[in-house]
C-alpha cells in the first residue's frame, strides 16, 4: 500500500515537471539573448577598443541599448556609440551595437553585464575584461618614480624622469624638382604673352601701312587667259603626238575666258552654240573667224580623229592669242586727278635726274 502511494506521488511530480517545462519553452524561445565581445582585449594607454553587443531576438521586439554619457565603468571612457547593424532572417532579428572606448590608466578593467531592454524585459550580456598597459619605462625612470612614491624627494625633476616636450616641427628639405611645375607655368605664360605681343605688333604695323590683310591679287580675265596659253605653249603637248589633249586644253582656256569676259556659259555649250552666242556680241566681228577655226579643228580632232598639220596647230594657238587680245576689256581711262598726279610724279623724276 505504501509503495503504491509513493509510486503515485512520484508519477504526479514527474507530470508536473513535464508540464512546467512545456509551458516555459515558448517563453524562453521568445526572449532576447545578448553577447558582448571587445577587440582588442589589450590596449596601450590612449588607444581605442571596440565593444560589440550582439542581440538575437524575435523580429517584432523593440530593443533599447544603454547610452553611456562618459564611462562604461570607472576608467574606461566611451568615445562614440555607433548605430546598430540589423539583420532579419526567418522571423529572427540580429542586432550588433558598437561602443568605441579608451582608457588613460593602466590596469585590468572588468566590464560587468551590459543590460539590454527588449520592450518587456531586461536581458544581460556576458561580462568581459579590458587590459590597459603603459609604455615601458627605463630603469632609471622607474627608480626615480619609486623615490617620489616613497617621499624621498619633494620636487619633480623631469630630466631624471626622461619626460620631454614635443620636438619642434622640422622643415622639409628644399627639393627644386617639387617646384618645376611653377617654372613651366611661368615659361608657358611668358610664351603666350610673347605671341600675343607679336600678333599685336604685326597688326599695328600693317594697319599703319594702310592695310591689315593684303587682299589677293585678282588678274583680269584676258591676263589669266594669256598666262594659261603661255603655259600650254611651253608644255609642247601636240609635239609629243597628243593633239586631242592639246585641243581640249586650248578650247577650255577659251571657254573660261568667254565665260568671265562676256558672261556666256561656254563650258556647258557645244562649239556651234558658242559661235552663235559670240556672234551676238558687238566687238568680236574681227575675230569671229579665228574662234571658228579653233573650235572646228578641235571638234575634228576630238570626234573625227583628225590628224592636223603642224601649221594648223600653230595657227590655232596664234588665233587664240589674237582672240583674247582683241576682245580684252579696255584699260580704264584715268580721270583728271589721276592725270595730274601722274604728271607730278614725272616732274619729280625729271627734277631728280
Amino acid at each position: 500500500m505504501i509503495k503504491k502511494k509513493l509510486h503515485n506521488i512520484l508519477l504526479q511530480g514527474a507530470m508536473l515537471i513535464a508540464l512546467s517545462l512545456i509551458s516555459t519553452a515558448p517563453v524562453a524561445a521568445q526572449r532576447a539573448s545578448a553577447h558582448a565581445t571587445i577587440q582588442p582585449t589589450e590596449i596601450m594607454i590612449g588607444e581605442q577598443a571596440l565593444i560589440n553587443v550582439k542581440v538575437i531576438t524575435p523580429k517584432d521586439k523593440t530593443i533599447s541599448f544603454p547610452v553611456y554619457e562618459s564611462e562604461i565603468v570607472p576608467g574606461v571612457e566611451v568615445i562614440a556609440m555607433l548605430p546598430p547593424d540589423t539583420l532579419i532572417e526567418n522571423n529572427v532579428m540580429t542586432l550588433n551595437f558598437k561602443y568605441v572606448v579608451t582608457s588613460f590608466d593602466s590596469t585590468l578593467y572588468h566590464v560587468p553585464h551590459i543590460p539590454i531592454f527588449d520592450g518587456t524585459d531586461t536581458v544581460f550580456s556576458n561580462s568581459f575584461g579590458l587590459k590597459v598597459t603603459s609604455p615601458e619605462l627605463s630603469d632609471s625612470t622607474l627608480a626615480y618614480l619609486e623615490k617620489i612614491n616613497s617621499g624621498q624627494t619633494d620636487s619633480i625633476d623631469f630630466e631624471q624622469l626622461q619626460l620631454h616636450d614635443i620636438k619642434p616641427v622640422h622643415k622639409a628639405p628644399f627639393v627644386w624638382t617639387d617646384y618645376l611645375w611653377i617654372l613651366w607655368l611661368v615659361l608657358g605664360i611668358a610664351l603666350i604673352l610673347a605671341l600675343i605681343g607679336l600678333v599685336i605688333y604685326l597688326i599695328l604695323k600693317k594697319k599703319k601701312k594702310g592695310y591689315l590683310f593684303k587682299p589677293p591679287v585678282v588678274l583680269p580675265a584676258h591676263l589669266r587667259a594669256v598666262k594659261e596659253l603661255d603655259k600650254l605653249k611651253a608644255e609642247k603637248i601636240w609635239q609629243h603626238g597628243r593633239e586631242k589633249e592639246y585641243y581640249s586644253k586650248l578650247t577650255d582656256i577659251l571657254r573660261h575666258y568667254i565665260y568671265e569676259r562676256a558672261g556666256i556659259n561656254a563650258m556647258e555649250m557645244t562649239s556651234g552654240e558658242i559661235l552663235n552666242e559670240v556672234r551676238k556680241l558687238s566687238d568680236v566681228d574681227s575675230v569671229y573667224d579665228n574662234l571658228k577655226q579653233i573650235l572646228s579643228t578641235s571638234d575634228l580632232v576630238k570626234f573625227a580623229k583628225y590628224k592636223p598639220y603642224q601649221d594648223e596647230n600653230d595657227l590655232s594657238l596664234v588665233n587664240a592669242y589674237f582672240f583674247v587680245n582683241q576682245t580684252r576689256e579696255p584699260d580704264p581711262v584715268p580721270n583728271k586727278e589721276e592725270l595730274e598726279k601722274e604728271l607730278d610724279n614725272k616732274d619729280k623724276i625729271n627734277t631728280q635726274k
